[in-house]
């Protein structure tokens, strides 16, 4: 059989390795030719760093079943490992068989885990039309490049690729940020469950927002959303069709995305980011931005809210994984007020790590590891803000390349430090030299380049004119006159503990903040 396939020259080399290295258990399961094909995966498993995949059916099975091979080289895989995610692809695995291919003149033995799996509601599966979306899915769970979660499904149900179940589960975890009432897991079961409604809304994605379609976009829209509607008749849970339709309400307000832009070396970005319109979002929480930007990662997920075209506001590292969106949204309410005297409005943004490092002995985490993985999260979102916003070139207003727009003009965006962040000016400016956009380093106030207002107690200086004034207008110097005062705030906050130093008469009574509330 090598010979046959291979040539007489590869076949009897590798023969001379292989011709004793299948265990009998192997031999009695499968033919020769099958175990041609698993050399070859069992000589790419011993160079690859995730195993080779072989998604297959034999001939005598039933069309609900489904085979799996993955090779692994010195040591087996554990089961833990690959259940759940073969579960999360509407998979039931039935058995497993281990074989220890052992060629001559290795040390250690290439494992061969042969799984035999039924589709979880029994449908049939095209094997052949499914194998190359599979085998793309599975190698990006095992490398992180996908997360692992029922949306995985979409991949049997809904005929989708990866990249497209990657964008199904972004509008999720936005939707789970805007305090939606149902969970991830049962947006999960709803989309997969309305499998056809699922690839309408990517296609009708696709014709909105791929730069090189070329039919009557606005047209073909129409016509998707009329099929959805119908679709959506026959959807008898009420929560079901609340789902759906939030689902089709954030894609027809998606006014930009980077999803069709390639990375500089031309492979696929690993993050999606996109702008919507938040002032047609449907269930919104008060108050709405004008808009705001979503930036999706397995490593980060973001928001950046905008009170208007031109609007000023920190970016924080968030610690609130569930709600950031509802902390950042808080925050830029305080900054239109703050903002006031500044520019017409303001705007705030917040990211969250979502695979910091492991902690090593004594549970204690790498705080150069940890630093490392906070400036890639805020790196990404930086880059997902700037991959759809406008550039200005010669006075002129020059769109992101491969992003289709749904909006007028916008080349105005700049952030600021916020927790967590502080020392993050340069960064932030770097990314913004790297895009060339135009506002260079006055991307990100502050750092080597600007001047620190942090360090300088800007707004506690503005704060402590303001009282200043107060105790003025009722006959008291506070420079000179001791006074009293109860702090409202944190000690450590821009406002409540550097004002409290800009005068020696300040006697403290009390104080309190939001831990004694």
């Amino acid at each position: 059989a090598l010979v046959d396939i291979k040539g007489e020259a590869v076949g009897l080399t590798l023969l001379k390795r292989y011709d004793e290295a299948f265990p009998m258990g192997f031999q009695e399961e499968f033919g020769p030719r099958a175990a041609v094909g698993d050399i070859e995966r069992v000589e790419a498993a011993q160079k690859a760093t995730t195993p080779p995949i072989n998604l297959h059916r034999p001939v005598e099975s039933a069309g609900n079943e489904l085979h799996l091979k993955l090779y692994r080289a010195s040591e087996k895989i554990p089961l833990s490992n690959v259940l759940p995610s073969l579960e999360n692809f509407g998979l039931k695995v039935i058995s497993e068989n281990a074989y220890a291919v052992e060629p001559a003149g290795s040390e250690d033995p290439t494992w061969i885990h042969d799984f035999t799996m039924i589709t979880t509601d029994g449908s049939e599966i095209d094997v052949t039309e499914l194998r190359d979306r599979f085998q793309d899915a599975y190698s990006r769970i095992w490398t992180g490049e996908i997360e692992d979660d029922g949306f995985n499904r979409l991949v049997l149900t809904a005929g989708l690729g990866w990249r497209d179940v990657a964008l199904m589960r972004a509008y999720c975890k936005y939707l789970r940020q805007t305090a939606i009432t149902f969970s991830q897991s049962y947006m999960e079961q709803t989309l997969c469950a309305n499998a056809g409604i699922a690839k309408a809304l990517v296609r009708m994605f696709h014709v909105r927002n791929d730069p090189t379609y070329d039919g009557d976009r606005e047209a073909v829209t129409k016509k998707i959303l009329a099929e959805i509607e119908t679709a959506l008749e026959s959807v008898s849970n009420l929560d079901d069709d609340r789902i759906l339709r939030r689902f089709v309400n954030v894609v027809v307000n998606t006014l930009r995305t980077n999803f069709f832009q390639p990375a500089q070396d031309g492979s696929i970005k690993d993050y999606i980011s996109f702008k919507l319109d938040s002032q047609k979002l449907e269930e919104l929480p008060l108050p709405r931005p004008l808009v705001e930007v979503f930036v999706y990662a397995p490593r980060v997920e973001a928001v950046h809210l905008r009170g208007g075209k031109v609007a000023r506001g920190g970016i924080r590292w968030s610690d609130r994984r569930e709600d950031f969106r509802t902390e950042v949204l808080g925050l830029m309410k305080a900054q239109m007020v703050k903002n006031a005297v500044i520019v017409p409005v303001g705007s705030k943004g917040g990211f969250v790590v979502k695979r910091p490092p492991a902690a090593g002995p004594g549970g204690v985490v790498d705080r150069e590891a940890m630093a490392a993985e906070v400036v890639h999260c805020y790196k990404t979102l930086m880059r997902g803000l700037l991959d759809i916003t406008d550039n200005l070139v010669g006075g002129k207003v020059v769109p992101p390349a491969k992003v289709m727009r749904h909006d007028g003009d916008d080349p105005y965006l700049v952030v600021a430090a916020d927790k967590g962040t502080a020392t993050f000016s340069d960064i932030a400016n770097g990314v913004s030299q790297d895009y060339k956009f135009w506002l260079d380093d006055a991307f990100a106030s502050g750092g080597s380049a600007g001047y620190d207002h942090k360090k300088m107690a800007i707004t506690a200086r503005g704060a402590w004119e303001c009282v200043k004034r107060h105790f003025r207008e009722i006959g008291v110097d506070i420079q000179a006159q001791d006074f009293t005062c109860i702090g409202v705030g944190d000690m450590s906050g821009d406002v409540f503990g550097n004002a409290m130093l800009l005068s020696p008469h300040t006697k403290l009574l009390a104080a309190f903040n939001h831990m004694h509330i």
